[in-house]
C-alpha cells in the first residue's frame, strides 16, 4: 500500500503543479530534492512571484525510521518503526480577492520488531481561506468535496466537514482559519472499509482538488483591489501563520521528527501584518467575513 500511495502522490504533485502553472501564466515551480538523515526524503516544489500566485508550495515526502519519543507519547506506544508519506500544499495568491488554499493527503504505517505492519491509516483533507467572501465560491468548493465523498458514503461529507471546522479553529482568536472543507484522520480498516477502499476514497478527494480550486481562481484573479484590501489580506494572513505555528499537528509533527524546516515552513506567506487591536468597520465586507469565521455555516443547503 505504501508504494502504491507514494506513486499516486508523485503523479498528483505533477498534475497539480501543471494546473497551477498553466493558470498563472508566468511563474514555474522550482524543484528541490532533499533527504532526511534518519531515513527517507522528499520533493519540494515552490512557486513564487507569479502573475496570480505570490507564493505556494506543493510538497511530497516519504520518511521512515524510529518513531520519536514525542510521537510515541502521542500514539501511546513504545519503541516502534514508522513510515509516513504524503502530499501537502499551500497556495497564497497575490490578489486579496482570491482565496488561499491548503490540502494534504497522507498515509502512515507502524511496525513491530520483525517489520510487520501493526497499524496503518490514511488522513487528509482540503480547505479554503478567503479574504473576501464570495458565497458561490464557498458553495462550489464544498460541493466538489461533497461529490467526492458521496461516491463512498453519504455520511462522509457532513462528518469530515464538521471535523474540518473543529480542526481549523484558531482557539486563541475564537474564530475559524477559513471556511473549511474536509478533514479526516486515522482512517483505519473496518468491516465496512478495507484499506483499499480508504485508498480509493482518499485518491478521489485528491483528484477533486483542481476541480474545487481552479475555477475560483479563474473567476477572481482579474478583479481589481485597493491598498486597503491588500492590507486586510496581510492582516488575515497573520491569523493563518498563527494557526500553523500554534495549533497545526502536521507542522508540529514535522518539527518534532526532524523534518525539513524549509519544506515545513513553506506554508507561510511572504508578506504578513500584525496590527495592534485591529477591527474591521461595522457593516463592511471585512466584517462580513469575520462573522462567518466566528460561526461556521453549512455551505450546501
Amino acid at each position: 500500500m505504501k508504494n502504491k500511495f507514494y506513486a499516486y502522490i508523485q503523479n498528483l504533485q505533477d498534475q497539480i503543479c501543471k494546473g497551477l502553472e498553466n493558470l498563472d501564466g508566468k511563474a514555474y515551480f522550482k524543484e528541490d530534492l532533499w533527504s532526511r538523515p534518519e531515513g527517507g526524503g522528499g520533493r519540494t516544489r515552490v512557486i513564487e512571484n507569479g502573475n496570480v500566485f505570490e507564493k505556494g508550495g506543493v510538497n511530497i515526502s516519504a520518511v521512515h525510521g524510529k518513531l520519536p519519543d514525542s510521537m510515541q507519547k502521542l500514539f501511546n506506544v513504545g519503541e516502534a518503526d514508522f513510515f509516513a508519506c504524503g502530499l501537502s500544499l499551500v497556495i497564497h495568491p497575490k490578489s486579496p480577492m482570491v482565496a488561499t488554499v491548503h490540502a494534504n493527503w497522507r498515509y502512515f504505517e507502524m511496525y513491530d520488531d520483525n517489520g510487520n505492519v501493526i497499524n496503518s491509516w490514511f488522513g487528509g483533507g482540503q480547505d479554503l481561506t478567503p479574504y473576501y467572501l464570495f458565497e458561490e465560491d464557498s458553495t462550489h468548493f464544498h460541493q466538489t468535496c461533497k461529490t467526492a465523498c458521496d461516491k463512498y458514503n453519504p455520511e462522509f461529507y457532513p462528518k469530515y466537514k464538521k471535523q474540518c471546522d473543529a480542526y481549523f479553529w484558531n482557539a486563541h482568536r475564537n474564530e475559524a482559519r477559513g471556511i473549511g472543507g474536509l478533514f479526516f484522520d486515522y482512517c483505519k480498516e473496518t468491516s465496512e472499509m478495507k484499506m483499499e477502499d480508504w485508498f480509493n476514497f482518499v485518491t478521489e478527494v485528491g483528484d477533486s482538488f483542481l476541480t474545487a480550486y481552479l475555477p475560483i481562481v479563474e473567476k477572481r484573479k482579474n478583479l481589481s483591489y485597493t491598498d486597503v484590501q491588500k492590507n486586510w489580506q496581510e492582516i488575515r494572513r497573520g491569523r493563518y501563520v498563527e494557526f500553523n505555528l500554534v495549533h497545526d499537528k502536521g507542522t508540529l509533527f514535522g518539527l518534532k521528527t526532524n523534518g525539513r524546516i524549509e519544506s515545513i515552513l513553506m506554508s507561510l506567506p511572504p508578506h504578513v501584518q500584525w496590527v495592534y487591536d485591529h477591527h474591521p468597520e461595522k457593516g463592511s465586507e471585512e466584517e462580513k467575513l469575520i462573522k462567518i469565521l466566528e460561526n461556521p455555516v453549512d455551505w450546501i443547503k
